[in-house]
């Protein structure tokens, strides 16, 4: 069946997935609110970050998010962190007989410590709880376009969502599992970010793939402690959304977070880590609500802990790991 997808966020993600909803015989219609990338994407049909890939002429690019609204069937989106609540209240003005809404975004809310499902309730209010859904699972966009076998898992409240969502996005090159649990499968793609800040920093150290691998089973269990506090199944953080996630953001330079966590290692700031990447930098702004949600619930995570303080305590990265090692031995719970 043919749908009109309303895609929102034109980065190197909302680029790959508007191509592949292209591809599988949907009409996509893209908008972002940085109006010069809007743009250069439909004069030159090349994303600035994605030189090698051609963007398909099928898919329409506009600058007014009310034409991009207009009499679309599902709502896609791909904007940052900090960006989704504002575009979700713009949608609630536009968009009076609201029609699907799938997240594809990663993160936690800060101040409010809300997963991107729970800050679509709080503007939509439960009665719109059926019409949304999510994405999330191992999938750099770079491999995405590439047409690279990749798999993910989607969620929603609604069970007959969900089964959309995995037949809108499912292709031959990529498969995608449902999972009921919409809270666990966001919880997973946002924390994963902070795990791979601190595998970037170890590497960028040179402390070798001992400590990269603790440092990856230590923060899939802090990840699993913390979901209760979101009412997650922690049993879904060992899945694609988990633990897939996790492996393929720790272990490759495609990640941005990765990335990151070398510059910072390199003696980088923040602020000019970021610049450097060129790209938002998701756990660098998650890390900071998560910490508050463990401070909430009385949940120690000290390798969230340990990355919080290096970027915003400075705290040498040197230190922060040899703290992590001199922490008491406790017996190890899975």
């Amino acid at each position: 069946m043919k749908n009109k997808v309303a895609y929102l966020g034109a980065g190197t993600w909302g680029s790959a997935l508007a191509c592949l909803l292209a591809e599988n015989g949907h009409d996509v219609k893209v908008w972002d609110r940085d109006l010069d990338l809007i743009k250069i994407l439909d004069e030159k049909r090349k994303h600035p970050k994605l030189k090698d890939f051609e963007i398909s002429k099928d898919i329409k690019y506009l600058s007014s998010l009310e034409d991009v609204l207009e009499d679309c069937d599902v709502i896609v989106e791909s904007v940052t962190s900090s960006g989704i609540r504002p575009v979700f209240q713009k949608i609630k003005e536009i968009k009076k007989d609201l029609c699907p809404v799938i997240i594809t975004s990663k993160g936690l809310e800060q101040k409010t410590g809300l997963l991107f499902p729970e800050i679509f309730l709080d503007i939509f209010s439960e009665e719109e709880k059926e019409k949304v859904g999510c994405i999330s699972g191992p999938s750099h966009a770079e491999e995405v376009i590439k047409k690279l076998p990749t798999s993910v898992v989607c969620s929603a409240y609604n069970k007959k969502l969900m089964h959309d969502i995995a037949l809108l996005f499912n292709s031959e090159n990529f498969r995608v599992y449902p999972n009921a649990d919409i809270l666990g499968v966001s919880f997973g793609g946002a924390l994963k970010n902070i795990i791979a800040i601190a595998c970037g920093i170890s590497d960028g150290l040179s402390f070798g793939d001992n400590t990269k691998a603790a440092l990856m089973t230590r923060g899939l269990h802090e990840m699993r402690k913390l979901s209760p506090s979101k009412g997650c199944n922690p049993q879904t953080l060992n899945g694609l959304s988990g633990l897939g996630d996790l492996c393929v953001t720790c272990l490759s330079s495609l990640s941005r977070n990765y990335r990151f966590g070398r510059l910072i290692a390199e003696g980088f700031s923040l602020e000019d880590a970021k610049i450097k990447i060129g790209m938002v930098v998701e756990g660098a702004y998650t890390c900071v609500s998560a910490r508050e949600l463990g401070m909430k619930y009385d949940v120690a995570l000290p390798i969230t802990e340990a990355i919080y303080r290096i970027l915003y305590e400075g705290l040498s990265p040197h230190e922060a790991v040899k703290a992590l090692f001199q922490r008491a031995i406790k017996e190890e719970h899975l």
